[in-house]
C-alpha cells in the first residue's frame, strides 16, 4: 500500500463522520483551549519556567536533560501506549485493575472523534503533578537541574497534547511530517489497535518494536473501536 492509498484510507475512515467540518488552524486553536488539560499543563509549565528562573545558574551539562528527554519519547511513548493505555483489565488477588486512563482510552478508541477523550484526564494531571515534582527531586543532584527537568517534562507533555488533539481534530496536515504522523495515527484508530503506537513520531519506535506493517499486509480489527473486546 502506498502512503497515497493509505492517507485515502485514512480519509476515508473519517469521511462519514459530519460532526466537524475541515477547519483552519486558528480554529482548532480556539478549540483546544476550551479543554482543561491545556490550562493545567501550562500552569505546570510556568510553574517549572519560574523555579529554574530563581534557582539561578546551571551547569552545562543540564542542557543533556532535555535532550536525552527527547530522545526517548517515542520509546517512552510505545511503552505508555502499549502498556498503560492498552492495558486489559485483570483481576489481582480477587481485585480489579483498570486504571483511569486505560478506561479513557478505551473510550477514545470507541468515539476517536469525541474531543474531550483526547486529553490527558484532568485527574491524571492533577495526581500526576506531585510525582513529577518527586521524581524530579530524587533523581536530580541539585535544584537548577530538578527544575530542568520539570520544565523539559512538561514541555514535552504539552507538546504531546497538542499534537494528539490536532492529529484526531479536522485540521488536514500539510507538510509531509505531519501527514506521515496523521497516516499512523490514523491507522491505529481505524485499521488495527495492535500497530502504531507512536503519537509525535513518524513510527521511529513502532519501526524499532516491529509494529509499523505494511498496512496492506494487516487486516482491519474487528476491536479497533472497542479495545479488547467486551471487558
Amino acid at each position: 500500500m502506498s502512503p497515497r492509498e493509505v492517507e485515502a484510507f485514512a480519509e476515508q475512515q473519517v469521511a462519514s463522520d459530519a460532526r466537524r467540518t475541515n477547519l483552519t488552524m486558528g480554529q482548532v486553536l480556539r478549540e483546544f483551549w476550551r479543554h482543561p488539560s491545556p490550562y493545567l499543563l501550562t500552569a505546570a509549565l510556568g510553574a517549572a519556567i519560574t523555579g529554574r528562573v530563581l534557582a539561578g545558574p546551571g551547569s552545562w551539562w543540564e542542557l543533556a536533560i532535555p535532550v536525552g528527554l527527547v530522545a526517548i519519547l517515542p520509546v517512552v511513548e510505545w511503552v505508555v501506549h502499549v502498556g498503560i493505555l492498552h492495558w486489559r483489565p485483570r483481576r489481582v488477588a480477587g481485585v480489579r485493575i483498570d486504571p483511569l486512563l486505560a478506561r479513557k482510552h478505551r473510550a477514545h478508541h470507541a468515539d476517536p472523534r469525541a474531543l474531550p477523550l483526547v486529553f490527558i484526564p484532568w485527574q491524571v494531571q492533577l495526581y500526576l503533578a506531585p510525582t513529577w515534582a518527586a521524581v524530579a527531586w530524587l533523581v536530580t543532584p541539585t535544584t537548577s537541574s530538578m527544575f530542568t527537568l520539570l520544565v523539559a517534562v512538561y514541555a514535552i507533555k504539552s507538546g504531546y497534547e497538542w499534537t494528539h488533539y490536532l492529529l484526531h481534530s479536522d485540521y488536514r496536515p500539510r507538510s509531509e511530517r505531519y501527514r506521515t504522523i496523521w497516516r499512523n495515527h490514523r491507522l491505529h484508530h481505524y485499521k488495527s489497535e495492535h500497530y502504531w503506537f507512536t503519537v509525535t513520531s513518524a513510527g521511529t519506535a513502532d519501526r524499532l518494536f516491529g509494529t509499523a506493517p505494511d498496512p496492506s499486509t494487516v487486516p482491519t480489527s474487528p476491536t479497533a473501536r472497542n479495545l479488547h473486546g467486551s471487558v
